[in-house]
């Protein structure tokens, strides 16, 4: 019987995060994906959660994000900071100066052409293998030497809020976790007297 492969997860800090960003270019393509790395690490959202946004679903002045249909069809919010918010205004401008509406997907296709004998127009939704390609082709440009896919942005964001004193309930809800012991597994990314100290403060 195969064995199911299990991966390491191996956080990102803030300045991998920050070179990840700075692979990503200056055209409307390395726009787009600054702001969805931006809004994978600062939101905690999951990848099928990010590329369901739409334009409304993210308030650039309260840095409030809000999913509709979360795992389990919840509705929940998160909050992005002004820093990395701006790269998002940054795609939102871009996106209007390239035609785009509210009526596609936040983060979408920018091309166009024929392909198979179909017209394909810019605006079609994103899917999660591409992110997942090109998050790693990033890592590479980088030169970071972790595994770089969506899920870890997930969890770096999850480590940064336990590190900043965050107990594990309200972490939990903005992750969208039914299950506390669930946010509990995100704490690999500590050191072990971490883990056990933040376990014990978030069950008090």
């Amino acid at each position: 019987m195969a064995t199911k492969r299990v991966w390491k997860i191996e956080i990102l800090d803030e300045d991998e995060v920050r070179a990840l960003i700075a692979a990503c270019g200056k055209g409307p393509a390395g726009v787009r994906d600054a702001a969805l790395i931006a809004v994978l690490y600062r939101s905690g959202l999951r990848i099928s959660e990010a590329l369901a946004l739409l334009h409304r679903d993210i308030d650039t002045k309260s840095g409030v994000v809000t999913v509709h249909n979360g795992k389990g069809d919840k509705r929940r919010h998160s909050h992005i900071g002004p820093v990395w918010m701006s790269l998002v205004e940054k795609w939102l401008t871009k996106r209007r100066a390239i035609g785009l509406t509210g009526r596609q997907p936040l983060f979408c296709t920018i091309s166009s052409g024929v392909r198979k004998g179909k017209t394909l127009e810019p605006g079609r939704p994103l899917h999660q293998a591409q992110v997942r390609t090109l998050l790693r082709r990033l890592g590479k440009r980088a030169g970071i030497e972790k595994r770089v896919h969506p899920h870890g942005l997930r969890h770096a964001f999850a480590v940064d809020l336990i590190r900043g004193g965050k107990a594990l309930k309200p972490i939990q809800d903005v992750l969208g976790h039914s299950r506390l012991q669930t946010t509990e597994e995100y704490l690999r990314g500590l050191s072990p007297e971490e883990s056990l100290r933040h376990i014990a403060e978030g069950r008090e």
